[in-house]
């Protein structure tokens, strides 16, 4: 990622973010060394089998996290779910970080709606992407076209 990482870690450490979500990384085993940042746990997810795309989220060390499989292992999804865990009294929070290309089929849209249905059962959702699905309406959880 070169030059585009250090822009990354200086925007993520000066604005402070706690969380940073990012899509179509184009990473894999030979990008292990350079693609960690200082303060952050890194969570990935390299695209299988073929190059291209991959997602990632950075959660700042000071937040007791973990990863979650909400049946990903098993559906042809880009996601990535992390569990955070609330401050006494609060519940917990669920980033996800999806990718969905532009000629994804039924069946990985299918997926890719269960897995953030499951996650919204949590008390807050934090869900960042790239969709690419211009007829999508959020407030309504509908879309135009198929």
């Amino acid at each position: 990622m070169g030059n585009k990482q250090e822009e990354l870690e200086t925007c993520v450490h000066l604005q402070g973010y706690d969380l940073t979500g990012i899509t179509e990384t184009w990473w894999d085993s030979s990008y292990d060394w350079s693609v960690g940042m200082e303060g952050y746990r890194l969570f990935r997810k390299d695209r299988q089998g073929r190059r291209g795309e991959g997602i990632a989220l950075y959660v700042n060390d000071q937040l007791e996290c973990m990863e979650l499989h909400l049946g990903m292992d098993k559906e042809p999804t880009e996601s990535l779910w992390v569990r955070i865990k609330g401050s006494t009294g609060a519940g917990d929070i669920i980033a996800g970080v999806c990718y969905r290309p532009p000629d994804q089929g039924d069946q990985a849209d299918e997926a890719l709606c269960r897995q953030i249905g499951a996650a919204s059962h949590s008390q807050a959702l934090v869900l960042m992407g790239d969709f690419n699905h211009p007829d999508i309406c959020w407030r309504d959880n509908a879309a135009q076209h198929k």
